[in-house]
């Protein structure tokens, strides 16, 4: 047999997480001290030994994913071969959490087992379509594989440079980071998601980090598919306010 399809074939390295092209990810499962929590459902081929078992949550990560709405519903891949992962086609970015980082679960795909995981509230009088009300909060050593649709833009915030970003299309930033969400239409525009200015809520960034923000400002392919378009529109519900970790 003959094909160009047989030029895409695994790309050999020692790293526990090598991209396989843009929207493909290995993970090496024997690689590092810790087991990779993945998104469950993104495994679409795997070699070797290889287990995969539900996340176990106890009581209080399970009473503040109920509050909070905010859900990742893991699996943990452990055992000595490879997996591959992916999400609906979406791009996939490895990074060091390094000080920290707070993301939306719905583009997290998979990340290191010894990592911090919280849940943190973002500053939001309603929940938005991508921010969110309440946000993953991810800290210490390892790594995380985020997913956007299309290729990102990262921007550096610093003591004389804020960033303000749409709601819809940010998808994480700098834990160090202050937040301030605001709207620059009127009261009854903001909820016309493309009303007399086309710009809806936006998010203000302020100190020291990054923010990463992704070409759309629709919600990712699963939330399409759950959250429908009162989601896309930033009326899936009230926030409940307050803070949770």
């Amino acid at each position: 047999m003959h094909s160009t399809l047989f030029a895409h074939v695994p790309v050999e390295s020692t790293g526990r997480y090598t991209l396989q092209n843009p929207q493909l990810l290995k993970t090496d499962v024997t690689q590092g001290s810790s087991p990779i929590l993945a998104r469950q459902g993104a495994m679409v081929a795997f070699e070797g030994q290889v287990e995969f078992d539900s996340q176990y949550r106890n009581r209080n990560w399970r009473n503040v994913e109920r509050m909070t709405g905010e859900r990742l519903e893991l699996m943990r891949c452990k055992g000595n071969g490879v997996v591959y992962l992916a999400n609906l086609a979406q791009h996939l970015h490895v990074m060091e959490v390094g000080s920290g980082i707070t993301v939306d679960s719905s583009y997290v795909l998979a990340f290191d087992g010894s990592l911090g995981v919280g849940i943190v509230a973002v500053d939001s009088a309603v929940e938005v379509a991508a921010a969110g009300a309440y946000n993953l909060e991810l800290s210490g050593s390892g790594q995380v594989v985020l997913m956007t649709s299309g290729e990102p833009l990262v921007l550096e915030v610093g003591p004389e440079k804020n960033v303000c970003v749409d709601s819809d299309a940010v998808i994480a930033w700098s834990t160090s980071l202050r937040t301030q969400l605001q709207a620059p239409t009127s009261t009854s525009g903001v909820w016309r998601r493309r009303g007399t200015t086309g710009e809806g809520w936006e998010m203000h960034f302020g100190g020291t980090g990054h923010v990463l923000v992704q070409p759309s400002e629709l919600l990712p392919p699963q939330g399409m598919r759950n959250g429908g378009m009162l989601g896309q529109f930033g009326m899936r519900g009230n926030s409940l306010g307050g803070s949770n970790s």
